[in-house]
């Protein structure tokens, strides 16, 4: 079961990079519901720039590799303290990211109205949650 969770979770994450990588390049696919939007407004907050979407998608590229070399099945990359230290940090910011920060984002959030917020409550927190867990259970 962790083995499965592990690779669909490294895909998942190599997926969603991939679609950063787009959209710091243009792409305008799915841009209208991954932003939160303010109480009363239905546009998003904001969009980030080219940078900070290359980084995060940079990021999320990395957690992706880490599942595998922490779960032994990159033969030439050995597990070890920095591994291990990336994957409780992904492990911590995918947790609490499910949690949310109690307006916006998370299983808690008080702002339903936008059309990120349905996402964010069907999609992207179980998913957060999901891959938060898998990074607690390649730890174990």
């Amino acid at each position: 079961m962790a083995g499965f969770m592990m690779f669909s979770s490294a895909i998942i994450l190599g997926l969603i990079s991939l679609l950063h990588y787009y959209w710091a390049f243009g792409g305008r696919w799915g841009v209208h519901v991954v932003m939160y939007a303010r109480e009363g407004e239905h546009q998003p907050a904001h969009y980030p720039g080219a940078a900070a979407t290359i980084i995060v998608a940079t990021l999320i590229l990395l957690a992706g590799f880490l599942l595998p070399i922490q779960g032994g099945y990159v033969p030439s990359i050995e597990a070890n303290l920095w591994t291990r230290s990336g994957c409780i940090v992904c492990a911590f910011v995918f947790v609490v990211r499910a949690i949310g920060e109690f307006k916006y984002l998370g299983f808690f959030k008080r702002v339903r109205h936008s059309a990120f917020s349905k996402y964010d409550t069907w999609l992207y927190s179980p998913l957060c949650l999901y891959l938060g867990i898998t990074f607690v259970l390649i730890l174990v």
